[in-house]
């Protein structure tokens, strides 16, 4: 039984930071593909970054340069640290991971989904 729990979600104000954290429960082996999307009232869910098997790390548009994706391969942790948050990265932010092959950037490519965590910046 996988299961994700993410935590760090909360509100602060423009340009501040926050870090959010995703553990991963009932997985196997070490190492999947992980990733951070995030929803915002009323619209899609949307990639925000992504860390695949092998390292190989990929960031949407609006989080590069501000956002930094890391993980504890040993815990199937992920972490998501955002510095100078903007109002529209409010949302409620999703830790994912996919238990095939690659690591993908759609939201459906993955396979188990957290609760969410509501980040909100003001």
């Amino acid at each position: 039984h996988v299961q994700l729990v993410e935590s760090g979600g909360g509100s602060v104000q423009a340009e501040g930071s926050l870090k959010l954290s995703c553990v991963a429960s009932g997985i196997t082996y070490r190492g999947p593909c992980m990733g951070w999307f995030r929803q915002a009232p009323g619209k899609e869910r949307e990639r925000v970054a992504t860390y695949g098997g092998y390292g190989r790390i990929n960031y949407a548009d609006s989080a590069k340069g501000r956002f930094t994706i890391t993980r504890d391969k040993d815990k199937n942790t992920v972490y998501l640290q955002m510095d100078s948050l903007k109002i529209s990265d409010t949302g409620t932010y999703y830790c994912a991971v996919r238990l095939n092959s690659g690591c993908p950037i759609r939201p459906e490519d993955f396979t188990y989904w957290g609760q969410g965590t509501q980040v909100t910046v003001s």
